[in-house]
């Protein structure tokens, strides 16, 4: 997981959009539409972070359609401390390592 968390956070464009997302899904779930909003964001640039997300096993789903709420997933939350030790390391480097 510590690899792939890198390579999403710090090693693609949109990393720090993804941060924000799993950091927002930390506190509740959300619908797409909402993390638009939260994070004033477009909505698809928020459909295309939840995709990557979603493909990579950080997050899963409930629900169809625009009522669809995101999670983070169980093997995410396993994690959420590797998450942090991460992000406060691109942190500390302005976003940038």
């Amino acid at each position: 997981m510590k690899r792939l968390l890198w390579w999403l956070l710090a090693g693609t464009k949109g990393g720090i959009n993804r941060a924000n997302i799993i950091k927002a899904l930390k506190e509740r779930p959300f619908n797409a539409n909402q993390l638009a909003e939260l994070l004033k964001l477009d909505y698809k640039t928020i459909r295309h972070h939840l995709k990557v997300l979603q493909d990579n096993r950080v997050i899963v789903t409930q629900g169809e359609g625009y009522s669809m709420m995101y999670f983070l997933s169980r093997e995410f939350e396993d994690n959420y401390a590797t998450f942090e030790e991460i992000w406060q390391k691109i942190e500390k480097k302005g976003g940038e390592v």
